[in-house]
């Protein structure tokens, strides 16, 4: 029988916590769910109110891994879920709202993902996503060149964006928007990433289309939508090592050079935390959030 904690006065099972997850460092169940527990003061507020999608890997990244969208067969009676609208007609979600429902999640071993949505309001955006993703030979290093173009872009419109590494190869760009549905949103984000192939030709292409990314840096402004989830800031990727989507400074950004300086291992987060704060938590700021023009 797995072992029961108290969370804040919830009974948490927690199992198999020597259990080996990422082969290639040794890092265990039991190191996972110490980083969420360690990194919820920061985590949870970005999670909190957001119907969350789960994209689960019990057995590792080299295991069986798959999204759990509705709420999840034995969730405990105590977490609390949603209503949420699905084209297909509505369906229940997790909403992670406190530490408790926090480790219960994290001992399933999960990535989470977040619409750019709360779930008291599905009608409108408050979040403006870019995910930057590099094809090779391209690299995070080439994601930063578009990203400071994309910032300032943004600021010429009188938007603050905010980046995070994406915790894969690439790299995300935030920032808060208001009084927008999802579809205007995707509309500006996709005329942005229009033009910012134009202005950058040679390291910029807003299609999906495979055999155009080779060398370049998808802007994937498809993220807006209201059906998409993106990961969420702090939350460990399915990788082979731990790696953690994490906040970044403007100042990293500019400095990057290689693409190790933008691997961040859920080890180093904490000490990144303790320097820095949350780097995001002006996206938490409601009245800090911009119309969009």
């Amino acid at each position: 029988m797995a072992p029961i904690t108290e969370v804040e006065g919830r009974r948490v099972a927690l199992s198999n916590l020597d259990k080996v997850l990422y082969p290639g460092t040794g890092f265990t169940k039991g190191e996972l769910l110490h980083y969420y527990a360690t990194t919820a003061e920061v985590l949870l507020p970005h999670l909190r109110d957001r119907a969350v999608s789960f994209l689960r890997y019990p057995d590792g990244p080299d295991g069986q891994v798959f999204f759990t969208k509705n709420v999840p067969p034995g969730t405990p009676d105590w977490v609390t879920t949603a209503e949420v609208p699905r084209s297909e007609g509505p369906a229940r979600m997790v909403l992670v709202q406190d530490l408790a429902s926090l480790m219960w999640a994290a001992n399933l071993v999960t990535e989470f993902h977040t619409h750019q949505w709360t779930a008291d309001d599905p009608g409108e955006a408050d979040r403006l996503v870019f995910d930057l993703d590099p094809g090779p030979p391209a690299t995070v290093v080439q994601c930063c060149e578009v990203a400071m173009w994309l910032r300032e872009r943004l600021a010429a419109d009188g938007i603050e964006a905010y980046a995070k590494t994406s915790g894969a190869k690439g790299l995300h760009l935030l920032a808060g928007v208001r009084g927008a549905p999802s579809e205007r949103v995707s509309e500006y984000a996709k005329a942005l990433a229009v033009e910012a192939e134009r202005a950058l030709p040679k390291l910029v292409v807003h299609r999906m289309t495979r055999s155009l990314r080779p060398g370049k840096v998808f802007v994937d402004w498809s993220q807006n939508a209201a059906r998409k989830t993106t990961a969420a800031p702090y939350t460990v990727r399915a990788r082979p090592v731990p790696a953690v989507s994490t906040p970044v400074t403007w100042g990293e950004v500019a400095g990057c050079g290689r693409a190790e300086q933008f691997v961040f291992r859920a080890p180093d987060v904490g000490p990144r935390v303790r320097d820095h704060g949350d780097l995001l938590a002006p996206l938490l700021d409601r009245r800090r959030a911009t119309a969009l023009p």
